[in-house]
Parts: structure tokens; C-alpha cells; sequence
């Protein structure tokens, strides 16, 4: 295992981490673990609001990459995390925080925005989620969901708001459309009952979408023979099953791990030789193969690779 081949300057003690939020629900997860858990601070907070019905919320995120690997650039030389600075071609370093902001509406040419003239654009939604419309689930093409929320209440006070907004929704069987700005953009939300709690997708709008018929316009509109597709329809029918997402693992992610873990321990690695494919094949001779074969059920966990022998 690689260590500092010169002593950097001393490591300021960690700063207390505010669990308060999380504690109080319930969520609070060692830092080690390796289970998701809902982070301790919210990505947003303001109100949701129906009409003049309002009620205090915040946003967490529903997902967690807390566990994926990470790595940090080195110097080969001293083994020192390389700091990222930014540096002016004509003058040099220069400090982050006098930084400002441009558009470029030409080559090296800029339009200069102020931290007080972005400020100045900003929106109700910065602050404020208000529902302005209902939608049939179906009626949202799966090509503009994005990101889930945890949408919760943030005060005590705005509880009861929050359920009845809530017991609207199942009862009714939509979802609601609002809007809230996060992360510097305004993003058009879509509210979604689920046990006692509602969840916040993010959508995408429309001109972020590339539309199916622009992506596929190259394909021939061929069609194969009916034996053909009548034999993948068989394999698809041998491998079918429940969505069950704790039966899939990075493969990846663990590989790295197993490498991660084998260096740390000086063992030798040797490089494995890549794998020839042919890619001339007899599609309906793959067919029936595969056919044959059942298909291959997704296991638990894959196995671990396997090791040359030094």
C-alpha cells in the first residue's frame, strides 16, 4: 500500500457532521455502512402548496452513491493528492471564490454576470413547489423521468397539509406537476403518493429530450422471419421473472474492490490476456442455441473473479 513519501500539513480536526435531521426520523446509519440511508441534510427546502394550501417541506435525495469507489490523483513521485487550482493562461493561480461567471456568445467572447444580477433572476420556485396540474401516471413517457425525492414535511405545523395533500393524490389516482428551482435550474417536478409519504420525481423538459423517431430514423423498417421472432419470444418467455433489484450487484464495483484489496496486500497482480470474439455469427443458429440453453438465471451475488496463480 502507497503512502506519503512527505508529510503534508497537519489535518484539522473533522468537523461534527448535523445528523439532527436524520436522527429524528429514524434514518441515522453508521458512516461505514454500506447501506443506503437518507442523508442528514436536505438537497432543498421551502413549501408545497395547492392552491392557498401550503405546508413546510424539504427534499432528500432517494438514492445513495455513498458506497461507490472513488479515487484520488496522485504524483507518482511523492505520492501527493493533486489539488485542482485555477490558473489564468496569462497571470497564473488565481483564488476560486473572486471567480465570476460567463456566457460565451462567441469565440473568447463573454457576457458577464454578477453574483447580485443572477440573484436578480430568480424565481417564486426557488422557495415554493405549487402544484398547477394533475396527470394520468401514463400519460408521463418513461423518456422524462428522472431523479427521485424524498419529499417530507419540515415542521410539525405543516403535517396535516402534508396529508391531506397526500390522501388527495392516492385518492384521485394522479400525480402532480409543479415546479422548483435546484441546482441553479428550474425543474418541473412530479408528486407521487407512496405509503405514508409522497415522492418527488424530476422531469425532463421538452427540449432536453431527443425524440425517438429522430434516434431510430436510420434503422431499415425490415422485418425477420417469423421463426426467428418466435424463437426469442420463447427465450424471453424462459427468463422471465419479478423485478427483484437486490438479486443485481456492480460486478465492476466489486472487481474493484477484490483488486483494491489484493494490492493493499502486496499481492502480485498479473494482467489477464483479452478475450478474442468473433462477431461472424448465424443468427438463427444463436437462436436455437440459446433456446436450449433455458437462459442463465441472474445469481444472488456474482461469484468472485478468478485468480492466475503466481
Amino acid at each position: 500500500m502507497a503512502q506519503r513519501k512527505s508529510a503534508g500539513k497537519k489535518a484539522s480536526p473533522p468537523r461534527k457532521a448535523n445528523h439532527k435531521a436524520a436522527t429524528v426520523r429514524g434514518h441515522h446509519k453508521p458512516a461505514n455502512s454500506n447501506e443506503p440511508h437518507l442523508s442528514s441534510r436536505p438537497v432543498w427546502q421551502g413549501s408545497l402548496r395547492l392552491s392557498l394550501v401550503s405546508c413546510p417541506v424539504a427534499l432528500y435525495g432517494a438514492t445513495s452513491r455513498t458506497a461507490d469507489i472513488s479515487f484520488h490523483l496522485l504524483n507518482p513521485e511523492t505520492n501527493n493528492r493533486i489539488r485542482m487550482i485555477p490558473t489564468d493562461p496569462d497571470t497564473g493561480p488565481v483564488e476560486r471564490a473572486d471567480l465570476v461567471k460567463g456566457y460565451e456568445i462567441s469565440k473568447n467572447h463573454y457576457v458577464v454576470l454578477s453574483s447580485d444580477e443572477l440573484q436578480a433572476v430568480r424565481l417564486e420556485t426557488t422557495k415554493t413547489i405549487d402544484i398547477d396540474r394533475f396527470v394520468d401516471e401514463k400519460d408521463i413517457d418513461r423518456l422524462y423521468w428522472n431523479d427521485p425525492y424524498y419529499l417530507l414535511p419540515n415542521d410539525k405545523s405543516g403535517v396535516e397539509a402534508y396529508t391531506v395533500i397526500r390522501e388527495a393524490l392516492a385518492e384521485t389516482g394522479r400525480i402532480a406537476l409543479g415546479r422548483v428551482v435546484m441546482h441553479t435550474r428550474e425543474r418541473l417536478v412530479a408528486l407521487e403518493p407512496r405509503d405514508k409519504g409522497i415522492i418527488a420525481y424530476t422531469l425532463r423538459m421538452g427540449d432536453e429530450v431527443i425524440q425517438p423517431k429522430d434516434a431510430f430514423d436510420e434503422i431499415p423498417a425490415t422485418r425477420p422471419s417469423k421463426q426467428m421472432i418466435e424463437i426469442a419470444r420463447k427465450i424471453i418467455e424462459q427468463q422471465e421473472g419479478a423485478f427483484e433489484p437486490e438479486k443485481f450487484e456492480d460486478r465492476y464495483e466489486s472487481a474493484l474492490r477484490d483488486l483494491i484489496r489484493r494490492k493493499e496486500k502486496g499481492e502480485k497482480l498479473v494482467t489477464a490476456e483479452p478475450v478474442e470474439e468473433d462477431n461472424v455469427i448465424d443468427l438463427m443458429e444463436a437462436l436455437k442455441k440459446s433456446l436450449k440453453s433455458k437462459g442463465r438465471s441472474i445469481p444472488a451475488k456474482a461469484p468472485p473473479p478468478k485468480r492466475k496463480a503466481r
